[in-house]
């Protein structure tokens, strides 16, 4: 039936619409079947399907409109793409047939399929390329499919190209998006670990933040972290966090190569089991009656040293992916790494009061010790000369005295370096005013602190306290060692920072000659300094006194509304 020019402009009419609608439509399983619908429509078919084709030319995606749901449950498969449909894929042109079945290479239906005379089918193209087909079966109020309808399917197909194209462009675009927001996220986590697990920070907060952090990101309901001890090689149990904790704590140590946490640490590897209840590694049974189905279990290292390893548990059947797993395997690198500078941190701290202790002792045995046995030893020579020589005698006793009183000056030097203090609910002011009274008695020298208030008034308590701690070590280490006759502190803030200066007129000391190393006074002011992101600088030479300026970021207080 040949259509007349009223006719065709309006089946041409109707196709701009739908290519209209076409191009609105970005999800790739609607647009497949709206294609279909409109392919229908058009060439008044009863039946519609649309194919599309993966890159190597596989059947990737099968639509179908007209046929009942009730009908397509009852066909065994869909089509395989054999007889016509595959000679359509191979080839560039439609193919128009009045009667399927009368074709030689048609190769039939499956069982229940409905019955189909009149075929049209078209490739969809881009370029040269198929990305699919079009097939319409038994044309509604004729025999056959006309010229007309080819051509019209033919040009949808290259409306549909596009459409197609351009969904899977979009696709391919939110899979990148949904790619790199997920790898932001992972970003995120492992910028948290390292932003928490500093080396300043003890063990317990170190593994309490680890666990939390990656149970918290994975939404898992247990977790678990288990230390190497390298003496006995046996990994112990030091921490869970979330449900049946009394199933986890079952068995609390495990040797290495010994059950699925053993094997971990022995062959420094990831295990991940799916189905606990049939994994033979995994040792605990109480584990696995609590519900909990999947278990993944990574090392925790620095460098190439066992530290331990990280055990995360869950009910659900969402399988532990990829992705998950190379996220831990990261922050089990962070982890570890954190956990071996802590622990040599505190070994450093332990080995630092150590000397410091031996220090002490070496200098009240030299000093204070040494004085006393001394004013001893001249008052048994005093007891000959009393009835001999009383002028002398005198004179020995009031060196005695002098021996004396420079031995208990030096005790309170040691006092004033020793005895811990603290700032309390004090303000800057008052507590330096304090240590500063304290200084003057024990060590009998000049002493003066100048500062306002109001410079003290916006100072956060954690920095109020670091300067508290360093003007004490400051003076302790002027008590101690520079001779000082003054000793002046001066307090005040600008916009953006809080200073301190201490300085003496004592002795002074040669800086690139003086030890920084770890436990010592001028280490210390230096550490405390910059744990709050502040920074000191200090200045003396001998015989030229002693300079310590000290200054921190000021933190504003937030005021109440």
């Amino acid at each position: 039936m040949t259509l007349s020019c009223e006719q065709l402009q309006d089946r041409l009419l109707a196709l701009h619409r739908a290519n209209l609608d076409l191009i609105k439509d970005v999800s790739l399983d609607t647009l497949l079947k709206r294609i279909a619908i409109v392919a229908r429509e058009q060439a008044e078919a009863k039946y519609a399907a649309l194919a599309i084709l993966d890159d190597q030319g596989n059947l990737l995606k099968f639509v179908s409109d007209g046929l009942d749901e009730g009908i397509i449950k009852k066909i065994p498969h869909e089509p395989k793409g054999l007889g016509l449909l595959g000679i359509l894929r191979d080839t560039e042109e439609p193919i128009r047939l009045p009667v399927l079945g009368d074709d030689p290479r048609s190769v039939g239906f499956p069982e229940n399929h409905p019955p189909m005379d009149s075929f049209l089918g078209v490739p969809i193209l881009a370029a040269k390329h198929q990305l699919g087909q079009i097939y319409l079966t038994n044309k509604i109020g004729a025999n056959e499919f006309s010229v007309e309808d080819e051509q019209i399917v033919q040009m949808l197909a290259g409306y549909a190209a596009a459409a197609i194209q351009n969904a899977r462009l979009y696709d391919n675009l939110r899979e990148r998006d949904i790619t790199l927001t997920q790898r932001s996220e992972d970003l995120t986590l492992l910028n948290d670990v390292a932003s928490a697990l500093v080396p300043t920070l003890g063990l317990d907060e170190i593994v309490n933040k680890t666990l939390a952090l990656v149970m918290d990101y994975l939404n898992v309901e247990a977790g678990e972290i288990f230390l190497l001890d390298e003496e006995t090689e046996t990994l112990r149990l030091i921490l869970h966090r979330g449900e049946a904790a009394k199933a986890f704590w079952t068995q609390s140590r495990f040797k290495l190569g010994e059950g699925f946490v053993g094997i971990v640490a022995a062959e420094n590897r990831t295990l991940v089991s799916e189905d606990l209840s049939k994994d033979m590694r995994y040792l605990r049974s109480a584990v696995v009656e609590a519900g909990f189905r999947q278990f993944a279990c990574l090392p925790l290292t620095s460098g190439e040293k066992m530290i331990g390893v990280l055990g995360i548990a869950k009910r659900g059947d969402e399988a532990i992916d990829d992705r998950s797993i190379q996220l831990l395997t990261a922050v089990g690198n962070w982890a570890g790494l954190a956990i071996d500078n802590s622990r040599m941190h505190s070994n450093a701290r332990r080995l630092a009061v150590l000397e410091e202790r031996e220090r002490i002792g070496m200098d009240m045995h030299d000093g204070v010790i040494q004085s006393i046995f001394g004013v001893g030893l001249s008052l048994e020579n005093i007891i000959h000369l009393v009835d001999e020589n009383p002028v002398q005698a005198k004179e020995g006793i009031k060196q005695a005295t002098e021996g004396l009183n420079k031995a208990i000056r030096d005790l309170r030097t040691y006092i004033l370096d020793l005895r811990p203090r603290q700032l309390g609910e004090e303000n800057l002011l008052v507590g330096l005013r304090r240590l500063l009274t304290e200084y003057r008695v024990n060590t009998l020298s000049e002493a003066m602190l100048t500062g306002k208030e109001k410079d003290v008034a916006n100072i956060q308590h954690n920095d109020a306290l670091a300067l508290f701690h360093i003007c004490q070590e400051a003076l302790a280490n002027t008590a101690k060692h520079a001779q000082a006759k003054r000793v002046s502190v001066n307090l005040w803030t600008t916009p953006e920072r809080v200073l301190m200066e201490i300085e003496d007129n004592g002795k002074g000391f040669d800086i690139d000659k003086m030890s920084m190393t770890l436990g010592h006074g001028l280490s210390n002011i230096h550490t405390r300094a910059r744990n709050v992101n502040g920074d000191v600088e200090i200045t003396s030479a001998p015989g030229e006194g002693t300079t310590i300026l000290a200054w921190l970021p000021l933190e504003k207080k937030k005021q109440k509304r």
